[in-house]
């Protein structure tokens, strides 16, 4: 399922200006789109918070799950917006009570990911956050860890989906929205 809102050109266009792309970074042959200056700019910043929100806004979502590391940093502001509770996915060893895992794939060999044990309980109602929206491997561990939780996932919401890497096909049946696509 695929109800991505139609964001105002207008927006899209003025969020597109604070994406820097670099170069070959962080290894020859990749476009790397920063979004710090985003970050940075406290209206670009708010606009994005609100359109990653909205279309969650009504949902009566008890948790937000942001993935390590920039999904924290829009997450916690995302879950402030809806007023509800921030839960982190971070990468193994990071997390100090008991975890979960999971692993997956990459383009050449796995990672993993860990989530508190207690951190979704059964039928709590999630929105999952992130950056970045590329192959779509990282957000799918994520959804497979609350999932193993008990948690109910109502949407997926990334600031930048990278559509070229073809991610949402890894990401099949959840509500899918993206302030900004690069083809």
């Amino acid at each position: 399922m695929d109800n991505t809102q139609r964001i105002d050109p207008a927006l899209q266009k003025y969020l597109h200006t604070f994406i820097r792309s670099i170069q070959d970074f962080p290894k020859p042959g990749i476009l790397f789109r920063d979004i710090t200056p985003l970050l940075a700019d406290k209206d670009a910043l708010a606009q994005t918070i609100a359109g990653m929100a909205e279309p969650f806004r009504n949902r009566q979502i008890d948790r937000v799950v942001g993935i390590e590391s920039r999904g924290f940093i829009l997450g916690t502001a995302i879950a402030r917006e809806l007023n509800c509770g921030f839960v982190p996915v971070r990468k193994p060893h990071k997390l100090p009570a008991q975890t979960i895992r999971q692993e997956y794939a990459l383009e050449y060999g796995t990672d993993t990911l860990e989530m508190h044990a207690d951190a979704v309980q059964p039928g709590q109602q999630i929105l999952m956050v992130d950056d970045l929206l590329a192959t779509g491997g990282t957000m799918q561990a994520s959804c497979q860890l609350v999932e193993r939780l008990g948690g109910k996932i109502l949407g997926l919401s990334f600031l930048i989906e990278l559509a070229f890497l073809k991610g949402r096909s890894r990401l099949p049946g959840y509500d899918l929205h993206c302030l900004l696509t690069f083809v």
